[in-house]
């Protein structure tokens, strides 16, 4: 076993282990470290603790010593310097127009590197602009494309929960989060309500994740035929409380009523061949049924009447109606007809040509002498 204690550098990084050696840290001390990236101060997160060897995945490093107060002053300097880089690069991305989002600046304890933090579409060709930074600030320059779950984990804000984001203020590492995560809880698909500030799904969604995972395993699926174990009565099940552990059965009455009774899960019997549970996504939401728009009423299509007999070609009414169905279609005809006139007309109409400018409009005829 060996005793180790957390340190973390940003709000809601991630932990690191090192060895405490002979100091008596608590969480919530600032203190100095040798990191891969060089001298780093840091933050206790974690009190002493003691670890198999073979969790540690690099060689263990032992904290230097307790932040002290020109350590402190150190890093004040270097926050004002990271303004002004981020207004300079910020120039230079406009100078060279490159499509990316400057994010955050960070100054090494030492002085001898920068990072710029950055995100973009796609793949970014920035060594121009690397060369102009190198040359402003005479150091080392690195610049790190990151996505916008970091973006957002670096600037920090307030969720739709009103509490600080879980990302900026505990949350180490993003957990996998899916659209069926959502529909397992019975949430509103809305991507409004089920997105973080970052425009993803927002990482709560993993908490309680594994508890419904097994309550829902406990119940029966809608539409499945279920029996009360108290008097044996069965039923048609009609819908169910995932929290509450209760199942409303459909159940016949004598005189073919239908009457309905909610059982918890525990005093209903499901039988030895119990069906599958019906997936997730198959189950309508009520948030999203009562936003359906409303369905306009069918009309109903009108009954033709069956066509009169036809009548012999000599009889008077069989000439009369050949008459009138002729002059109808006259007047049908001519009704259809002035449009078209109407269009001819408006066709037949031709706008004066204009002359050249050179020539005059009505030239007089000169008078023989």
């Amino acid at each position: 076993m060996i005793k180790v204690t957390g340190v973390r550098f940003r709000g809601g990084g991630k932990t690191y282990f090192f060895d405490p050696g002979e100091l008596e840290l608590s969480p919530g001390m600032s203190v100095v470290v040798e990191t891969a990236r060089g001298t780093e101060v840091g933050m206790v997160s974690m009190p002493f603790r003691e670890i198999e060897e073979e969790e540690l995945t690099a060689p263990l490093k032992t904290v230097k010593r307790i932040a002290t107060h020109e350590d402190f002053e150190v890093l004040k300097a270097n926050k004002e310097k990271e303004k002004d880089a981020y207004r300079i690069c910020r120039e230079k991305i406009r100078e060279h127009g490159l499509e990316m989002k400057l994010v955050d600046v960070e100054y090494a304890f030492e002085g001898n590197k920068i990072l710029f933090y950055f995100t973009a579409d796609g793949r970014i060709d920035f060594r121009e602009l690397v060369k102009d930074l190198a040359s402003v600030f005479k150091t080392r320059i690195e610049l790190r494309q990151i996505g916008v779950r970091d973006e957002t984990k670096m600037l920090g804000g307030i969720g739709i929960c009103g509490r600080v984001l879980c990302c900026h203020s505990y949350l180490s590492d993003f957990a996998p989060v899916s659209i069926k995560m959502a529909k397992e809880q019975n949430l509103s698909l809305n991507p409004s309500k089920i997105s973080g500030v970052c425009g993803r799904l927002m990482c709560c969604l993993k908490n309680e994740e594994d508890t419904y995972e097994y309550l829902n395993s406990r119940l029966p699926s809608v539409g499945e035929m279920v029996t009360a174990a108290a008097d044996g009565v069965e039923g048609t099940v009609n819908s169910v409380n995932v929290l509450r552990q209760t199942v409303r059965v459909l159940i016949k009455t004598d005189g073919d009523e239908i009457e309905m009774k909610e059982y918890h899960v525990e005093d209903l019997d499901f039988g030895p061949d119990r069906k599958p549970p019906v997936p997730v996504e198959r189950r309508p939401l009520p948030e999203i049924a009562e936003k359906r728009p409303k369905q306009a009423p069918v009309r109903e299509k009108p009954v033709r009447e069956p066509a009169p007999a036809e009548e012999p070609a000599g009889s008077a009414e069989h000439a009369g109606r050949q008459n009138g169905e002729k002059q109808n279609g006259e007047r049908q005809g001519e009704r259809r007809k002035r449009p078209f006139r109407r269009r001819r007309n408006q066709d037949a109409k031709k706008r004066p040509e204009k002359k050249p400018d050179g020539e005059k409009k009505n030239p007089r005829p000169r008078e023989k002498q």
